[in-house]
């Protein structure tokens, strides 16, 4: 079974917290050693655009992308950067973990799509348009229920990506974009990590009617393992598991993958503290609930590997 989690933030955090890729931390939620140990093959790395970069977001991009090709030089032995589907196969078959990077936050482009064309050639894959705020792409999920969809722009960079062959992450994104984005494009959409909104009444989780149309798309949501989107009181693994019996009531198996956010969230849930034992516990949890082998492997990893496939080649 090959294992997909298709969000992280460990970019982010490796230089303030003293950290690596290649060494075992008792910090944060990954690294390799515990990519290895939790049976993970391939892992989204975000580089995450946070209001404190805003002042320069390009800048910071350039800066997050050497520290990946200089992590990516350190672990050539375990490590592979994914451009395409043949370098995941390539690198499972060489026991190597696969890094796909992506960007969270369109600031990066800083308004320009020969941004985003510079951002694919090194080797980006998706880009998650907005985060909470305002961005020159249009408005996230945090602005409320009077927040604004799309821009001209952010219109512009959805048509690119599926020209350039990008995923379309709309994770984040205000329910006017969203709906945008559905009536711009015919492509698969993703929600790299979100959960069901009708489980936990969080406005980052997706409703029933955004689940079933990134499922008409073709697309995949990943389910998180933030705790406030798992349960605003009690959040636990079993909690998360309705969370996927839900959505795929709604959109099928076929919607559904993983997306932790690991080291991009300040607390965890029991069994689900790092990449070393989220899947191991979630596969038993999923076992224990009555899902067939195919299934699993159909959450655990194939979902995204088939949407990578026919989004990036």
């Amino acid at each position: 079974m090959l294992i997909v989690d298709a969000h992280c933030d460990t970019l982010t955090v490796l230089t303030p917290q003293g950290r690596d890729l290649g060494t075992l931390s008792q910090r944060g939620h990954i690294d390799i050693p515990r990519l290895y140990r939790g049976g993970i093959n391939v892992q989204f790395f975000a580089i995450f655009i946070g209001p404190d970069n805003y002042h320069d977001p390009a800048q910071y991009t350039k800066e997050i992308l050497k520290l990946f090709n200089k992590e990516i030089q350190r672990n050539a032995s375990s490590l592979l950067h994914a451009r395409n589907y043949a370098d995941i196969v390539h690198a499972y078959d060489s026991k190597k973990i696969c890094a796909v990077l992506t960007i969270e936050g369109g600031e990066a482009l800083k308004g320009k799509i020969e941004q985003l064309e510079s951002y694919y050639t090194q080797g980006i894959r998706g880009l998650t348009l907005t985060w909470n705020g305002r961005n020159e792409l249009g408005d996230g999920v945090g602005l409320g229920p009077e927040a604004s969809g799309l821009t001209v722009f952010g219109r512009q960079v959805i048509q690119k990506m599926v020209e350039l062959g990008m995923m379309i992450d709309v994770s984040h994104l205000s329910e006017a974009g969203f709906w945008d984005v559905i009536s711009e494009i015919r492509a698969p959409i993703t929600a790299s990590h979100a959960n069901s909104r009708f489980i936990c009444d969080h406005p980052r989780n997706l409703t029933d009617q955004q689940i079933r149309v990134i499922s008409e798309s073709g697309g995949v949501i990943g389910v998180t393992y933030v705790p406030q989107f798992i349960d605003l009181s009690k959040p636990s693994i079993e909690r998360l598991i309705e969370h996927i019996d839900h959505i795929y009531e709604v959109g099928g198996i076929s919607c559904i993958g993983l997306g932790s956010d690991f080291d991009g969230i300040d607390a965890t849930v029991e069994g689900l503290h790092d990449a070393s034992i989220a899947v191991p516990n979630l596969e038993n949890a999923l076992i224990k609930k009555g899902y067939t082998t195919g299934e699993i492997e159909k959450i655990m990893g194939e979902n995204w590997l088939r949407v990578f496939k026919e989004v990036c080649g």
